[in-house]
């Protein structure tokens, strides 16, 4: 590495199945959920319990999908599509996290890319969108690697260690 800076690319994850999230993963994405790592790029606050994580994929509304990448059965990412609705039912947000023990070894692109798939060829989505804090170098090298472009800053957007910080708005338009 030229860079002392750089770190080395982890490996990536083999066996890796991208599948659509049950009730049985509830206790294993709430673990996921609760880790610093994974916690610190959402809006979700520490010591999230097992059942708020089972009313949030009970309350999913039909056409929206949630789904997990998973290896030897367990789940180490996470990712959701919500179709907007009414005058805004061809756009759909997104949201997804990778277990802190799997970060940087594809496991982030494998979930994109079945989310993505999913807009294009089975919804018919045109515009997926996101949230993502400005100061996490990973999400936003992957999202720009899948399409998105940053649409506007949003100053003082969520509250995280003490601190406020900001966040980009981005978007992936079919054309």
């Amino acid at each position: 590495m030229d860079n002392p800076e750089e770190k080395p690319l982890k490996p990536p994850v083999t066996g890796v199945t991208i599948r659509a999230m049950r009730a049985s993963d509830i206790e294993a994405v709430t673990a996921m959920l609760n880790l610093p790592g994974f916690r610190h790029g959402t809006l979700r606050l520490p010591y999230q319990s097992v059942e708020e994580t089972r009313k949030r994929f009970e309350s999913m509304p039909q056409g929206n999908v949630s789904i997990v990448a998973e290896v030897d059965g367990v789940p180490i990412g996470d990712a959701h599509l919500m179709r907007l609705l009414g005058r805004r039912s061809h756009a759909a947000s997104i949201g997804m996290g990778v277990h802190d023990n799997f970060t940087g070894k594809g496991v982030g692109s494998a979930l994109m890319q079945a989310l993505v798939d999913t807009a294009d060829n089975w919804l018919d989505i045109k515009r997926l969108e996101l949230t993502v804090y400005t100061d996490n170098a990973a999400a936003l090298a992957l999202y720009k690697k899948f399409g998105f472009e940053t649409e506007g800053l949003l100053k003082s957007f969520g509250f995280r260690d003490g601190a406020y910080v900001d966040a980009y708005t981005m978007a992936r338009v079919r054309l």
